[in-house]
């Protein structure tokens, strides 16, 4: 049986975002690892992806940004504690709660982080083509607008 290219379905947007989540976040790791930071996983990203790296940030907060649970999250904060990038500090606001707060180590790795998927992103424009990489991003942001009700940044 032979397939014509003309005839065939495109692929759901569901797989080409997957294919190219995949594709962008491998780099950024292999990136990460080579600073230095071998220990830091995809996983990590649901806490340097929404921590304020000033002040810290509720695991609420970052269990709501990453839309997971705080379960789940909570354990991502403790195996980056126990690797020393996080801390859990008091809330001055609410004796009851904590701080995750970055550490001096997770400072680092937090802004060679985004420097590196900075650096990706343009890679990613001469490879693809600014206009191609600037549309995808403009429509990212307008979906994440409507999720959360504001754009980041």
């Amino acid at each position: 049986m032979s397939s014509d290219s003309s005839l065939s379905t495109p692929l759901p947007m569901i797989r080409l975002l997957g294919v190219a989540f995949d594709h962008f976040s491998t780099e950024h790791f292999q990136r990460v690892a080579a600073a230095g930071y071998a220990d830091i996983r995809p996983g990590h990203g649901c806490v340097f992806g929404g921590i304020d790296p000033e002040n810290g940030s509720r695991l609420t907060d970052l269990a709501d940004s990453a839309m997971m649970t705080k379960q789940t999250v909570g354990d991502v904060v403790s195996d980056l504690e126990k690797r020393g990038y996080v801390e859990r500090v008091p809330d001055p606001e609410d004796g009851r709660a904590k701080i995750i707060r970055l550490t001096t180590k997770g400072r680092e790795v937090y802004f060679t982080g985004w420097r590196l998927n900075d650096e990706l992103e343009k890679e990613w424009a001469a490879r693809f083509g600014e206009d191609r990489v600037a549309a995808l991003r403009e429509a990212l942001e307008l979906v994440h607008a409507k999720r959360f009700g504001t754009l980041p940044g």
